[in-house]
């Protein structure tokens, strides 16, 4: 097939010799002409993929109608905060009867809206639409350590057809219908990797983590199946497995924002310090605005906005969760 890979970060130039390697022709959009030209020249995005080539298979353009001729699919692969405007601009050159896939994981700030929600938005009417999400750091899969994801459409056709387009020996791809919990397990995990990225600044243990994670996971489902979404999702691939890797992989931006906080850091001082987007700080908002607008607890998810934008200490919000009244486990 002849797909484009909008976005030049390390997940869209992994998606993008991933598809190469399995004969595919890639055309992937770097966000303006200088950087696009360097990634084109050098292959290698030394800063973020040291060591990872891309085949001279995939083209690498910062001109949105070059990378749209005539393909077949489009895979967006942007921060949330830039994926809107990036889906506009890809209207404007969409080509007829191409799919639309989201490799994304994050929520619109302003709106709250899932990145397919988006897309459903901004592309021409009746464009077919997917998601791609689970534990899968680009580090990893750029060097073909076997990872396993799921493709979600409310369209079966599609989502195994994009299942065949990426399906490989060391990378497995699952489907589902349910876009809803795919997109939210890929977004909310981030917010929890991010508390226990705080538990590990503050020296804090693995029992502890443990408990993070597993009553984070229940924070996640509760508020996912009150947003419409399949709570069996949530014990899968993009929900308990992409939490897992989440929480406590070397690679993740998110933990390792929650660290810099938890060692003292405010949050404009650790994302200074970082070279990457961590979604999950803008998730956080938009997470706790929705658990407020679908009168749903999420105390963790709440703590995590507390230390991050209303200046609370990070040991000041453990003591906080840790005093709350006892109750059972499923309450």
């Amino acid at each position: 097939m002849k797909i484009a890979v909008l976005g030049s970060g390390s997940w869209g130039i992994t998606l993008s010799i991933h598809l190469a390697n399995a004969g595919h022709q890639v055309f992937l959009l770097s966000s303006n002409e200088s950087k696009a030209k360097e990634l084109s020249l050098k292959r290698e995005n030394a800063r973020i993929l040291p060591g990872i080539q891309l085949p001279d298979s995939v083209t690498v353009t910062s001109d949105m109608e070059k990378a749209l001729a005539a393909v077949e699919g489009v895979v967006f692969s942007v921060p949330s905060h830039g994926f809107r405007a990036v889906a506009k601009r890809a209207a404007a050159h969409w080509p007829k009867g191409a799919w639309a896939l989201s490799a994304s994981k994050g929520l619109e700030e302003a709106s709250h809206d899932r990145m397919s929600q988006i897309l459903a938005e901004s592309l021409p009417p009746g464009t077919r639409l997917g998601v791609l999400s689970g534990p899968s750091h680009a580090e990893e899969v750029s060097k073909k350590i076997p990872t396993t994801v799921v493709v979600a459409s409310t369209n079966e056709s599609l989502s195994t057809e994009i299942q065949a387009v990426f399906h490989a020996d060391y990378f497995r791809v699952y489907t589902s219908s349910d876009m809803i919990g795919v997109e939210l397990g890929g977004a909310l995990k981030n917010v929890i990797a991010i508390a226990a990225g705080i538990l590990d600044g503050l020296g804090l243990g693995d029992n502890t983590k443990a408990a993070l994670m597993t009553r984070g996971l229940h924070e996640m489902r509760r508020l996912g199946v009150a947003l419409g979404a399949s709570a069996e999702t949530f014990s899968g691939l993009t929900g308990m497995g992409d939490l897992m890797v989440t929480c406590v992989s070397r690679h993740s931006r998110n933990r390792l924002l929650g660290e810099k906080i938890g060692r003292g850091a405010t949050l404009v001082e650790a994302l200074k310090e970082m070279s990457m987007v961590a979604e999950g700080a803008r998730t956080a908002k938009s997470a706790v605005e929705l658990a407020e607008q679908v009168k749903v607890e999420v105390p963790i998810m709440r703590e995590v906005y507390a230390v991050l934008y209303e200046g609370k200490g990070a040991k000041e919000s453990m003591i906080k969760l840790l005093s709350r009244s006892a109750k059972p486990e499923n309450g």
